[in-house]
């Protein structure tokens, strides 16, 4: 999954990016929106309003995984799960719930093509990529139970760790709880402006910090990153060239080199 509490640090944007980079390299790929702003569905070209099939149905109504999948309509690798506006409800109406937090988690692991390689054949996805919204709730909550690596973008700005600290201390209480398997396995770091001693003393701490977790390509600042979604595109089909999308296919190629989950 892809978390970070904190607004603002390309949370999104590198769900949608990495997936489709993923896409690009050959990997089987299904992208779950977990934000109730619905903006990867946005940034995927993927219908999300009210009415539409979407996590809301899953997590609330017990939809199957595969009822409310759909299919990209430029990526023939990329499968996405939308997000409605309903799912900003889904908290409350998931209280009462018995066994809430492995709502996702258990519609996950029932569709066909999850699983291992011996289990489920070529079909399988290579990577399931929840986007998470920028809160620790209950939508957070089933994605640390459902997933087995976190990836955490970090802006390379001032406050950048800010709040860090409690996110990492949630991963550890559900890990101890809830799901042995999950591990923060990437940090991301995301508006990278190596003209400034700012954007590389964070970067640097992020690395002192997190060593070989944080991955060696960093995410450049880039008008073009910004635009790509208000043309419901990611920068990997807005403007392939631009180094926006030529750093995220990198950071996919990372994230891939180190293997898909078994």
């Amino acid at each position: 999954m892809v978390a970070n509490q904190k607004g603002g640090v390309g949370k999104t944007t590198s769900s949608v990016n990495l997936a489709v980079g993923l896409a690009q390299l050959g990997q089987k790929v299904l992208l779950i929106d977990l934000d109730p702003q619905g903006n990867a569905s946005t940034a995927l070209s993927i219908e999300h309003h009210r009415g539409t099939p979407s996590t809301y149905d899953m997590l609330v109504d017990g939809q199957p995984l595969g009822d409310v999948m759909h299919e990209s309509p430029e990526h023939p690798n990329l499968r996405v799960v939308p997000a409605t506006i309903d799912l900003a409800g889904a908290e409350i109406e998931l209280v009462s719930v018995v066994a809430r937090e492995s709502r996702l988690d258990k519609a996950i692991k029932a569709h066909p093509f999850v699983g291992t390689a011996a289990e489920v054949g070529d079909d399988r996805f290579d990577f399931v990529i929840i986007d998470c919204p920028p809160s620790l709730g209950l939508l957070t909550l089933n994605a640390l139970v459902a997933g087995q690596e976190m990836v955490i973008p970090i802006q390379a700005e001032y406050y950048a760790l800010e709040g860090l600290g409690q996110l990492l201390e949630t991963v550890e209480m559900v890990k101890q709880h809830l799901n042995q398997r999950l591990t923060v396995s990437t940090i991301l770091i995301t508006m990278y402006d190596g003209r400034t001693k700012l954007s590389q003393g964070v970067a640097d701490e992020v690395r002192e910090h997190f060593g070989d977790t944080v991955l060696k390509t960093s995410i450049p600042r880039s008008v073009r990153v910004s635009e790509a979604p208000s043309y419901g595109q990611t920068v990997m089909t807005y403007d392939p060239g631009s180094p926006g999308a030529l750093c995220y296919l990198e950071a996919a190629r990372e994230i891939a080199a180190k293997g898909a989950p078994a």
